[in-house]
């Protein structure tokens, strides 16, 4: 029989369905704060960089707070609320993966 596997992804939405944050986001997050620029991040997403700037704009609008601070001179940096985000993802995604393995393995032995 073939090997089986799960694979899952989660999403944090609004009450009205808006995307808070999932995978794309998270990895847009992760290479600003490890880049300094929401244009190094776009470049490594493989995506424009309005693309990104609209994404990070959209999860502001619907959180109503600052994810990500831009300057000029001293470039991108993930706000605390937006570092809170990213951190708070991680940790919940670790954990429903961990949920998802056990589910599946007792169902798919």
């Amino acid at each position: 029989m073939t090997q089986l596997k799960l694979r899952s992804s989660q999403w944090i939405v609004d009450a009205d369905n808006n995307i808070i944050i999932g995978e794309g986001r998270a990895k847009i997050l992760e290479h600003i704060d490890q880049t300094g620029s929401m244009n190094q991040a776009a470049k490594l997403m493989k995506m424009s960089y309005k693309a990104v700037w609209s994404k990070i704009k959209a999860t502001e609008e619907h959180m109503n707070t600052c994810i990500v601070h831009t300057d000029r001179k001293e470039g991108s940096r993930l706000s605390q609320e937006g570092r809170d985000l990213l951190e708070k993802y991680k940790l919940l995604k670790a954990q429903c993966l961990s949920a998802d393995d056990k589910i599946f393995s007792g169902i798919f032995r």
